[in-house]
């Protein structure tokens, strides 16, 4: 009997990685989506598929590293490197949040302009 492997198209190895790269091609759309969404419904949305995506990535990505094979081609980093790092992100979003409130201070809540006319519900109350 065919073991799995056999009967597959692309070799075990290349199909996790296959895998591995969509979920992270995945990720990236759902994130440009979150960002770009202008309904909080929609950005909720995509926000938490990219949070199930990048779970779905990290456990694809342990299953392959402990298959052996995934080559890192990162060294480990030191602590002291991750917190500079880390420090640095903090400081731009901070710089970030100071000029986006300076530059939007005197905007309405919501100053996009639909670009579509109301339309009448269709639900209506039953009383």
């Amino acid at each position: 009997m065919p073991s799995q492997n056999e009967n597959s198209f692309l070799p075990e190895e290349d199909t996790l990685h296959t895998i591995l790269n969509e979920l992270k091609r995945t990720v990236s759309e759902y994130t440009t989506a979150t960002t770009e969404a202008a309904c909080p419904t929609v950005r909720s949305m995509f926000s938490n598929l990219t949070s199930e995506m990048l779970t779905m990535q990290g456990e694809m990505y342990q299953l392959i590293e402990q298959q052996k094979q995934y080559a890192a081609s990162v060294p480990h980093a030191l602590k002291s490197d991750i917190d500079s790092q880390l420090q640095q992100m903090q400081n731009t979003i901070q710089q970030t949040r100071q000029f986006t409130g300076q530059k939007t201070s005197g905007l309405a809540v919501t100053s996009h302009t639909p670009n579509v006319s109301a339309h009448p519900s269709n639900v209506h109350p039953t009383h």
